[in-house]
């Protein structure tokens, strides 16, 4: 009866807030513009704060007329009402995910753009009273931005037109509230190379950079964000970027020099995180090097120190997700981030978050351990002494195993299986720690599942197989204690199955694999490879071949070229090449005859006569 009582009086509550808003929802469609503009502010107001309201309104239909209102340049209803119209719809863009796929859904976006290039840009008068058009401005940037942090907003829709970047660049000097939404909205619509370069070309660069001299963090986090996103993997942009200065006078700044400032204890977390992210990008995409100042000297100890336990978790992730991209491919970047402040337990301790921190956040959770591993993976990548280091960190290698086991999804499962594969370069690891926590047993589990294909797999799932792949091939080098029991499981057949995959990443580790179990083995593993594999895996289909060499000038050419080279041993190869293909009782022997002899190839073979190797004659002779 409660629950009855409860449900009819959230009927009645419902009934009740729409026999309320029907009046000025009525008034919305008033052709008084003074009525229009009193409901408008009425709906305005009883939206905010509520997602239930929220909810009502658009269950109602009243967006579409909102639309309608905002993009009115008829000249009959004034600014005003556009404004709060503007308002209104990110107030409700506030919402829930619903609210705002509604929105998307009824057309938010392109109108939002359509209002921003076409209104006027009014000059900013003496008073610094701000005009009712750069309001309007505001509050669709406003709008525009929740929108956009939508993972099914179509972000790309800023670049449809090539006079919207720019014009958007060119609102970002109206107000601080312009700075930051503009910054924020070009940060979300940037992903791609394509879109990277389409923000350079606009002139982000320019602008983001002047936003660095700004007195408010508000205004350069964004920026920092943006340009950090712009720099990812793009050689181009990062070239602009260091090149870039944060102010036209004489007292600008290079951007590297600013970002550099920008790490300094003094600042917030987020500032030095993201200003190091910078620089870091910067540095990958080659327009730094490792040796620069700002990245040994600022960025390093800076991400090192953002890894602290005292730093909040979602700000540990990010450091040590952008310290395992920054030393990834740096032997001396690798080892001067293992011996700071501790790095290495700090690391460690994000395997092992606190078990309320689980329960509260498990997707949080997952994430200190994925970063933590990607860490690992990296600093460990060339150095024996760092994975000595790393492997003997306490209960570490248990959480490896654990991690490839990990129930939550591949991005932990793929994080550890590159931790394990970074730490199964080391000889001395793989004849004893590696044997000791039987890390061969959960990663057979793993590649188990790679000939049922990768249909309904989770997204990384093929990466996970592939480094999977290459850390067996590791373990089954032939000092290592694993080989012997991976065989006992079935490693061969699975190695085999690899090998017919459509990926061309799995069928060369299911090689490289079969070929260390092969090397100095017994006969009978021998006879099982050849059993499983069978002859026509192993042996070449020799017409095929022939065929694909004849038909590629190129190669023949580069044939020709080893065959006068100065290396005996090419030249005995390149003859070698020559008679497999001439071979008189192979199908089709006069024509490819005939077409080596028209490029010079017997040519060739004629003043080899008179070689002085008796290895290279020898070869002639046949």
């Amino acid at each position: 009866m409660l629950a009855s009582l409860a449900t009819s009086r959230a009927y009645f509550r419902t009934r009740e807030d729409i026999e309320s808003s029907r009046s000025y929802i009525d008034e919305l469609y008033s052709p008084d513009a003074q009525k229009c503009l009193e409901a408008i502010i009425c709906l305005k107001n009883s939206v905010i704060g509520s997602n239930r309201q929220k909810g009502s309104v658009i269950a109602q239909g009243v967006v579409p007329r909102l639309l309608q209102l905002l993009g009115d340049t008829s000249g009959t209803i004034g600014d005003r009402i556009r404004l709060e119209s503007a308002v209104t719809l990110g107030s409700l863009a506030k919402g829930t995910d619903q609210h705002v796929l509604a929105l998307i859904d009824l057309g938010v976006v392109p109108l939002l753009l359509q209002v921003l290039i076409s209104s006027p840009t009014p000059d900013i008068v003496a008073d610094s009273k701000i005009k009712v058009l750069d309001l309007l401005h505001e509050a669709c940037l406003r709008c525009l931005r929740t929108v956009f942090q939508h993972t099914a907003a179509p972000v790309h829709s800023i670049y449809q037109d090539p006079a919207l970047v720019p014009r958007l660049l060119s609102l970002a000097s109206r107000s601080v509230t312009c700075q930051v939404c503009v910054a924020t909205i070009l940060t979300t619509a940037c992903k791609t190379t394509e879109e990277q370069n389409a923000l350079s070309k606009g002139g982000a660069v320019e602008t983001l950079a002047m936003q660095l001299d700004s007195p408010l963090s508000d205004v350069q986090l964004p920026a920092l964000a943006c340009l950090a996103n712009m720099c990812y993997q793009n050689h181009m942009v990062s070239a602009m970027v260091a090149s870039a200065s944060t102010s036209n006078t004489v007292h600008g700044r290079l951007v590297p020099v600013a970002l550099g400032q920008l790490m300094g204890r003094e600042k917030s977390s987020l500032i030095q995180l993201e200003a190091a992210r910078c620089i870091a990008y910067m540095h990958r995409a080659g327009a730094l090097p490792s040796t620069d100042p700002r990245v040994v000297y600022r960025t390093l100890p800076c991400l090192v120190r953002l890894c602290h336990r005292d730093r909040p978790p979602r700000e540990r992730v990010a450091a040590a997700e952008t310290l395992a991209y920054l030393t990834e491919v740096d032997t001396d970047l690798q080892r001067l981030a293992s011996i700071s402040n501790h790095l290495i337990p700090t690391l460690a301790e994000l395997l092992r978050p606190h078990p309320q921190l689980y329960v509260q956040d498990a997707t949080l959770t997952q994430d200190m351990r994925q970063a933590a591993f990607r860490a690992f993976a990296s600093l460990g990548a060339n150095d024996e002494d760092i994975r000595k280091r790393i492997i003997e960190t306490e209960s570490l290698m248990e959480q490896v195993v654990s991690g490839l086991q990990d129930p939550g999804g591949s991005r932990v499962r793929l994080a550890a299986v590159r931790c394990l594969h970074s730490l199964s370069r080391s000889v001395q690891q793989l004849r004893t720690t590696f044997q000791d926590h039987a890390v061969w047993r959960p990663l057979m589990q793993l590649l188990h599942g790679a000939d049922k294909g990768l249909e309904g797999r989770g997204e990384g799932e093929g990466d996970l197989l592939t480094v999977a792949s290459s850390t067996l091939c590791n373990l089954l080098l032939e000092f290592s204690p694993s080989k012997e029991p991976i065989l006992e499981s079935g490693g061969v057949e699975l190695l085999c199955s690899l090998t017919k995959r459509p990926e061309s990443a799995l069928r060369l580790n299911g090689i490289w694999a079969l070929m260390n179990v092969a090397f100095q083995a017994e006969q009978r593993v021998k006879s099982q490879i050849l059993s499983c594999l069978g002859t026509d895996q192993i042996f070449p289909d020799g017409d095929r071949a022939r065929d694909h060499i004849m038909a590629n000038d190129d190669v023949l050419k580069k044939l020709m070229d080893y065959m006068i080279h100065s290396n005996v041993k090419l030249q005995v190869a390149a003859i070698f090449c020559v008679c497999n293909l001439v071979w008189r009782e192979e199908p089709g022997a006069a024509q490819r005859q005939a077409h080596l002899r028209e490029l010079g190839i017997y040519r060739i073979l004629q003043q080899l006569r008179h070689t002085k190797d008796t290895q290279l004659f020898e070869k002639y002779e046949r």
